[in-house]
Formats: C-alpha cells, structure tokens, sequence
C-alpha cells in the first residue's frame, strides 16, 4: 500500500476498494518538523531521504580506491574495514558484521565454547536485554545473569561477590538506556579486574565506544585493551549505512567469521556500507570529542532555560553529559509533550527536541537528545532561549 493511503474496502473483502488520504501520525510529523526546521542540534542521516543518503557516497574516492573490484563475500573493501577497525583498537584483527545483535552473539558464544559457561554476566538494561527479544537465550544458547539494577554500571564489588560463575562479563560502554552513563576510568579497570579474579573474559559492547574517548581521557586503544573483545557499530556514532565490527585475538576472530556465515551474515557484497564506514572514520571520528565537549555547553543551557521557563521539575541526565547524548526526564504525560515538541518545531523552526518521547510512569516522559555537527551552530543562549520558550508552551505560561 502507499504510504500515507488508508484502505477502505468492505471488512469481508467483496466490497470496492478506495483510497482516501491519512492524518500523518505524530512520528510523521516529528520528523517532518525536523526536516524542515532551519535548527536542530544533530541532523541524524539514518532519517534523512535516500538521495540525501546516497550522496555520502560521493566522498567514497577519498576513502578508498574505487578503481578496486568490488567485495565478494567480505573481502576487498570489507577487509580494509576490518583491518583499520583492527588498528585503531589495538587489536590483533577485527571481522565486520552487518548486525551488532549478530556480532555480539557470535563473540559471546565463541567464548562459551572456550570457557565452557554458557552464563555471560550483564546490566539489565543492557541493549541486548533490552531490545534484542532475548536474542541470547533464544537464539545462541546463551543463559544471562543480571547485576546492579541500579541505572549505572556495575561495580567491582558487585562483580566479585556475585552470588553464581559465569563466564563472560559484558559492559555496554556507554550505558545508553541509563542516559549514555559511563564509570570513571578506574572504576571500569576495577571491575575488569574483579572479572579476571573470577576467570571470566570480559566483552565490551561497544557500539558507542568511538565516543568514550573524552570521558575517559584516554584513547580507543587503552579503552579496548581493557578487553578481551569488543564490538563497535558503524552508524550510531559514525553515520554509516550500517553495520559493526567485532574486535580481538585473531583466533576468536577465525571462528567468529565460521559463526558469521553460520547465522547468515556472509553478505555477497556490502561495499556500499563498507565505504560509509571509511567515510565515517575519516569524517566522524575525529570530531567525536568536539561533539561531547558541546554536549556540555548544551546539557547546562538546557537546564537554565528550562528553569527560566518555569517547570516545575526536570532532570537533565546525566548533569554533565559523559558522551555527546543524553536524556531529558519532564513530569508531564508523553503524548501531550511529544504534540508540544513537534508544535514548537512547526511554528518556530527550531527543533529542540526531534526525538520520540517515552513513557517512564504516570506523569513522567523521557527523551534522548543528540548532539551533532548541527549543535555546534547553537550557542548557549540559543539552547536558553529555546528551552524556555518550550517550557512556557508546557506550562501555558
């Protein structure tokens, strides 16, 4: 059916068939509104239309030699992907996955095998508990334990006196369904540490790890060598099509590439999303701490707007962004805020907040805010301005 057509046939099916034109639904909107608004703080490639998308591709010859044959079943361009990934790490070799569910699936159950426990030690709101449809149960065999309920990461503490073994502890480095939250440096090297004590290896479920350098004041190279293995996405910080990489000992990546061909993974050409990868590695990449560092500026007018707007309450989290997104918690039923957001950036241009709204409980709403290269347009005072203006079409000031 087109989109945006409602069909309007007899429910038994022997009446005419029309077709009439549909409301657009709120997502509709919202994402209209950000198209067409002038300022938004991150222009988010995976919405933008497919010519727009197509266009990256434009920049492929600086990334790659386009005289070269195409990949076949992950050689050629894909290799190179994997070897720069390999050695930005500090990793003896890295394999690309179209999927970071499938990736990391793959690490954990070649680990089983070589540990021999099935059980892999990970926060509750982890994104494959999360979001996967409890993809390691279901799928690979694998028997999760859950730790620190707390929407944190877990401690040392926590990690040694866990009550049952396991053999693999994964962190997901940021923590995103707490508000993209990261431990201090030596709170993450404490916990590794308590891990090794126990005999487990240690994943990072990194998909967001390109951001973590700025928190951690040290590069992606010491971040991952905490690890045994990593896994890193290719999109959600870098603006590529698609796809991950997993990341460790040449031996672990072998047999992950056997499981890759496995589960299905062994695409017969995926030079388009390899050479988006280059692109955001040469792109992206570099400006990731200039990013978090306005994230800052952003989190801390975006509070003093708010304030000035005159809510009632609000949480900004966390205060001081540990990557270059965060969350905005609103005491106020999601619907109606989710109406104000898209309406602010119909009338005004501006879209302040462009992604969806979540329910946290009766009265409570929460959102992600990103920022990106189009964040760097906006001063503080244009943060204030626009989160006060918001909070006032809140409260009907």
């Amino acid at each position: 059916m087109i989109a945006g057509m409602t069909d309007t046939a007899d429910h038994d099916g022997t009446g005419p068939m029309t077709e009439e034109a549909a409301a657009p639904t709120p997502r509709e909107r919202r994402i209209a509104a950000w198209r067409g608004a002038s300022r938004v703080l991150a222009r988010l490639g995976f919405l933008a239309p497919l010519r727009e998308r197509l266009a990256l591709l434009e920049a492929a010859g600086d990334a790659y030699d386009l005289d070269e044959t195409a990949d076949i079943y992950g050689n050629g361009v894909v290799e190179v992907l994997e070897r720069r990934v390999a050695d930005l790490l500090g990793t003896e070799a890295a394999a690309f996955f179209p999927t970071g569910t499938m990736a990391q699936q793959v690490a954990l159950r070649c680990w089983a095998g070589r540990t021999g426990d099935p059980a892999v030690a990970l926060h509750p709101l982890s994104h494959p508990e999360v979001h996967e449809r409890n993809a390691f149960s279901q799928v690979s065999g694998l028997r999760p334990v859950r730790f620190a309920n707390e929407p944190r990461l877990p401690t040392a503490e926590e990690v040694r006196d866990f009550p049952e073994p396991f053999g693999a502890l994964m962190l997901e480095l940021p923590l995103r369904d707490a508000g993209f939250v990261l431990p201090t440096w030596d709170e993450l090297t404490g916990v590794v540490e308590a891990a090794r004590e126990r005999d487990a290896v240690v994943h990072f479920d990194g998909a967001r790890l390109w951001e973590c350098t700025e928190h951690f004041g040290k590069s992606l190279e010491e971040i991952a060598g905490l690890a045994d293995s990593v896994y890193v996405s290719f999109y959600k910080s870098l603006d590529a099509y698609g796809g991950a990489a997993l990341a460790g000992p040449a031996s672990l990546v072998e047999e992950a590439k056997t499981w890759r061909h496995r589960y299905g993974g062994a695409v017969f050409q995926q030079f388009p999303t390899a050479l988006s990868a280059l692109i955001g590695l040469d792109r992206e990449l570099p400006r990731l701490p200039e990013y978090v560092r306005h994230a800052r500026v952003v989190a801390a007018a975006l509070r003093e707007g708010l304030e000035a707007g005159g809510l009632p309450w609000f949480r900004v989290h966390p205060e001081v962004p540990h990557t270059h997104d965060f969350q905005v918690w609103l005491p106020y039923e999601t619907e109606f805020v989710a109406e104000t957001a898209i309406r602010a950036g119909e009338e005004t241009g501006t879209m302040l907040f462009a992604n969806h709204w979540n329910p946290k409980g009766p009265g409570l709403t929460c959102t992600e805010v990103y920022v990106r290269a189009a964040a760097l347009e906006w001063t503080a005072d244009d943060v204030r301005e626009a989160a006060a203006d918001f909070a006032r079409r809140l409260t009907g000031a």
